[in-house]
């Protein structure tokens, strides 16, 4: 009886500290208004979590790292990849099981989990583990990417994320050095360009997509310090933060511009931030990724100090409606986790910041990941260290999971199936990424059996439904090019944006496209017909970029960029083409913008001109002599000894 009686006590002891421990991790945070917090894991349930996601059936799977910076080998089995179950809907987890186990995953830095695959990031390999028997336990893994990244780092491989399109998202940092294949050597993407940080033309971090397979590799961005994680949109739209040099206050938030250079390092030297230049911002946040250079594509927000993490797009109606549709961002640097309502801004964007969630006094607070339930409420994974990051980790015996959604909501399951059309339109609108990509596929099965209800969605009120529907319909074989013209005369910006889109993946010709919508009303749409010009050549492709160029407004540098990417490698013939169209009023405010970003021969002769034009106020000066370091040697010698004399 006294042995019963004392097991009976310290029970009731232990469960009672474990309550007080719930209270009192839940009350050390201010949570914006509207928002419930809820602690749905903790230690010694769980350990330090870095990357999280949820499945179709609303379970969390988290990459639980204790074998990272100076505890490599503190777990001799290595780390896990684990599942969480909340069975009884209060929003706390009431199942641990272990997926996988082992080195393969030790200090793994991404997860994405798509019902019958999941893929783990682990800097150099990317692993798809698959469970052929459902019971919960992987059976088998496949190496999707492998390089010479550096290992158990946080600037190497992250997630992958599934896009609305069918294909994967994903990036490296700027210690993921390289892709190779499967015989060592190092991988070209479709456009035969090396995946490889070596500079001419990319430097850094990098952005990709590619097949569920790996195959048809693209590198979309590149120039990052640590993107530590890629979003994507129902619009196809890529979102990601970066990581600044420690200590100078410019992370950043930014829409990857397909083809961008993002200003890190010195385009044509490598050189980093500090290296002085001529009209080198005085701000270092600004100078810090080169912005005065032409070239490299703005930012969407700077965000301070920190130390970004990661990022998912909310497209769910739970949360409250400033929420919707808005990026939900983990800063583990100041203890935040932040929502960015984005705005348009020229051809590009802006965006505001609204603190979700922050811990009030505890530093250890460190939020690493962010995923969206099929119910619409995210969870966050706290790796909960007094330091992050940099091969650093003390505390490897705590962790922990929160749950976000309105106050009093249970965690219940939405009734999702994918067997006939209609249930899969509707899957489709889910905001969890696993069971869009269930519906995605069914659809994708079903071929034109399924056009009838994916019309219908496509006719609804909801834009990113809507958008969800074309991608599908869009990729049904021999309906491409139809559904990419019934894409361009839409009335909504966004979904003529992914006519351009869709056109590039799927083979339809671009240029009769871009020549229907080159004067688009709309500057972001221009902005996609110009970043669509990148990979042609030919006398119509230049003639297409003059008539882009003459829509530019001054002052808008996504503009700008745009018409950069474009005319990548092919400058001569776009500049020619637009001098020939625009005359002797070349010199405007917005031509002298072109003659900046130009790089073709005898552009430095124009930017001559402009120096010695006495118009030319002082404060531009130093813009343009930056603009001649980005010219050949002969001629910017030249035309400096030229404004010399």
């Amino acid at each position: 009886m006294s042995t019963i009686a004392g097991k009976t006590a310290k029970c009731f002891i232990s469960l009672n500290f474990l309550f007080v421990h719930f209270i009192l991790a839940e009350d050390n945070f201010k949570m914006d208004e509207g928002l419930e917090l809820t602690l749905s894991a903790s230690e010694p349930d769980i350990l330090s979590l870095s990357n999280i996601d949820v499945d179709h059936l609303g379970r969390v799977w988290a990459c639980e790292v204790v074998n990272y910076g100076p505890n490599q080998g503190k777990r001799p089995k290595g780390d896990k990849v684990i599942i969480m179950e909340d069975k009884d809907g209060d929003g706390k987890m009431d199942s641990y099981d272990t997926f996988y186990q082992g080195p393969e995953v030790n200090a793994a830095m991404g997860l994405c989990v798509l019902s019958d695959r999941v893929i783990v990031s682990v800097t150099p390999n990317i692993w798809v583990f698959f469970d052929d028997d459902d019971d919960g336990r992987a059976d088998r893994k496949e190496l999707l990417f492998s390089g010479d990244g550096r290992p158990v780092f946080d600037h190497s491989y992250h997630s992958l994320v599934y896009g609305p399109d069918g294909k994967m998202y994903w990036n490296f940092g700027n210690t993921g050095k390289n892709l190779k294949t499967d015989k060592g050597q190092i991988l070209e993407d479709i456009h035969g360009r090396r995946v490889e940080d070596k500079g001419k033309p990319f430097w850094g971090g990098m952005v990709f997509r590619c097949d569920l397979d790996g195959k048809n590799l693209e590198i979309l961005g590149h120039n990052f310090r640590n993107n530590y994680e890629v979003t994507v949109d129902s619009f196809g739209s890529l979102w990601q933060s970066d990581n600044d040099d420690d200590g100078n206050r410019a992370t950043r938030i930014n829409f990857i511009m397909e083809g961008g250079n993002f200003g890190y390092l010195d385009e044509m030297t490598g050189e980093g931030w500090r290296k002085k230049r001529s009209g080198m911002h005085k701000d270092v946040s600004l100078a810090h990724w080169h912005l005065n250079d032409p070239g490299v594509v703005p930012n969407v927000l700077q965000t301070g100090a920190g130390a970004p993490t990661g990022i998912t797009v909310y497209e769910g109606r739970l949360l409250p409606q400033k929420y919707w549709n808005q990026l939900i961002h983990c800063e583990s640097g100041v203890n935040v986790v932040r929502a960015y309502p984005v705005r348009d801004h020229g051809a590009g964007y802006q965006a505001d910041s609204i603190e979700m969630m922050k811990s009030l006094k505890d530093r250890s607070f460190r939020p690493v990941d962010v995923a969206v339930a099929p119910d619409g409420s995210i969870f966050i994974s706290d790796w909960y260290d007094p330091i992050i990051g940099g091969l650093a980790q003390r505390d490897i015996s705590r962790g922990r999971l929160y749950r976000i959604a309105p106050k009093g909501s249970r965690y219940e399951q939405p009734k999702l199936g994918y067997g006939s059309a209609k249930e899969s339109v509707n899957s489709l609108k889910n905001p969890n990424y696993c069971v869009r990509y269930r519906a995605w596929n069914a659809l994708h099965k079903m071929g034109s059996e399924a056009e009838k209800e994916l019309m219908k969605m496509f006719l609804s009120k909801n834009p990113r439904h809507r958008a969800r529907a074309l991608w599908v319909m869009g990729k049904n074989h021999g309906r491409s090019a139809h559904y990419v013209d019934l894409a361009s005369q839409d009335k909504d910006p966004d979904i003529r944006i992914i006519a351009l889109r869709l056109a590039r993946q799927t083979g339809t010709s671009l240029i009769s496209l871009i020549g229907k919508m080159v004067s688009d009303p709309s500057a972001k749409v221009r902005r996609e017909c110009a970043v669509s010009l990148a990979h042609l050549r030919g006398p119509e492709k230049s003639k297409l970029w003059a008539s882009l160029a003459m829509n530019h407004e001054a002052g808008d540098r996504w503009s700008l960029e745009a018409l950069g990417i474009a005319a990548s490698g092919d400058w001569d013939s776009c500049l020619s083409s637009w001098l020939e169209k625009v005359g002797d009023n070349w010199n405007s405010d917005s031509g002298k913008d072109i003659i900046w970003r130009s790089r073709a021969k005898g552009t430095a002769h124009l930017i001559a001109k402009i120096l010695k034009d006495p118009k030319t106020l002082e404060e531009d000066r130093a813009r343009y002599f930056r603009a001649l370091d980005f010219q050949s040697k002969a001629e910017k010698e030249a035309v400096l000894l030229d404004i010399l004399q």
